[in-house]
């Protein structure tokens, strides 16, 4: 596949990107803006607009995960979609600014041999939410009706069994007082290949590269019947499906997240004042030098003398 530069740019401002989202504030977008930073090729919409909206919708997720602690909810999020979806990249802006340990991400690796002849629910079952937390499964119990069925890895029986027990374990959920979202992230043919393209030529990105992505290139029709047999047997009232167009990897995040908000109505939480106590100070305390062989070599000019304890 011949890439184009304008989009081989934009991918490569993509991860730049990634790591901005985690140092620039708000007041510092004009400035960008103004030194010339505009929005990247591959994605319609400006850098500046992309940065303003990021940030206000995960102020609100920090309001919303306020709200999921004080009010004791139990949130389940499902993200699944192709190899390279965006599934991931959604999921970090997510959590970026929320409280590990009210947001967590759950990605299990391959079942161990004695997992997979446990009930095919149970690895997951310990890592659904108690009151008061939020967790996002980063592909879920539905690698049963996806990679497995395509790539052989469960037998036709079990594949029945799964579509069949879907639905009431979904139901049992979703009556014990969890709230259930499933998201599907939904891309093109060609921008699944052009992402896999910058993945090899990327060393920093081919860790994401699996055998089983290389082979599902070559089972992406057995993938589509896949995925259309799964929503149409597991689409529910009480357990719906949403598809979240991901080819424009920006716009997909903003508007999974927008949605997400949309699902759980919340509330400014009351809290207390902050009042930081004055420290305490013993005068007949002194500070003891730290051995210089403890230290971490400073590598970089310009750092302040270290007064920490």
């Amino acid at each position: 596949m011949t890439m184009d530069l304008d989009r081989i740019k934009a991918e490569i401002a993509d991860s730049f990107d990634e790591e901005l989202e985690m140092q620039l504030e708000e007041d510092r977008l004009d400035e960008l803006v103004a030194e010339g930073v505009g929005g990247p090729a591959g994605s319609t919409l400006d850098r500046k607009v992309y940065f303003r909206e990021l940030f206000r919708l995960q102020h609100e997720l920090v309001r919303l995960q306020d709200w999921i602690q004080y009010k004791k909810l139990k949130v389940v999020v499902l993200f699944e979609g192709r190899d390279s979806a965006g599934k991931g990249g959604a999921i970090k802006r997510v959590t970026q600014r929320l409280n590990p340990r009210v947001c967590r991400v759950v990605a299990l690796p391959a079942p161990t041999e004695r997992e997979k002849h446990q009930w095919y629910f149970q690895r997951y079952v310990p890592h659904l939410p108690t009151a008061g937390e939020m967790v996002l499964f980063d592909r879920s119990w539905y690698n049963r009706s996806g990679v497995e069925r395509v790539m052989g890895f469960c037998s036709p029986e079990e594949l029945e069994e799964f579509f069949r027990s879907v639905p009431e374990f979904e139901h049992m959920l979703v009556r014990s007082g969890i709230i259930l979202i499933k998201y599907w992230f939904s891309i093109t043919d060609e921008e699944q290949e052009f992402r896999f393209q910058m993945r090899i030529a990327d060393p920093l990105k081919q860790w994401k590269l699996s055998p089983m992505d290389m082979e599902s290139r070559i089972h992406w029709e057995d993938y589509t019947r896949a995925k259309e047999e799964m929503f149409d047997r597991t689409h529910t009232d009480y357990a719906p499906w949403w598809v979240v167009q991901a080819v424009d990897k920006k716009k997909a995040r903003l508007n999974c997240i927008a949605h997400l908000l949309s699902q759980i109505p919340y509330e400014d939480v009351p809290k207390q004042d902050i009042v930081l106590p004055e420290r305490v100070r013993h005068p007949d305390y002194a500070r003891q030098a730290v051995p210089p062989e403890l230290h971490v070599p400073d590598l970089y000019p310009g750092s302040a003398p270290d007064e920490s304890a």
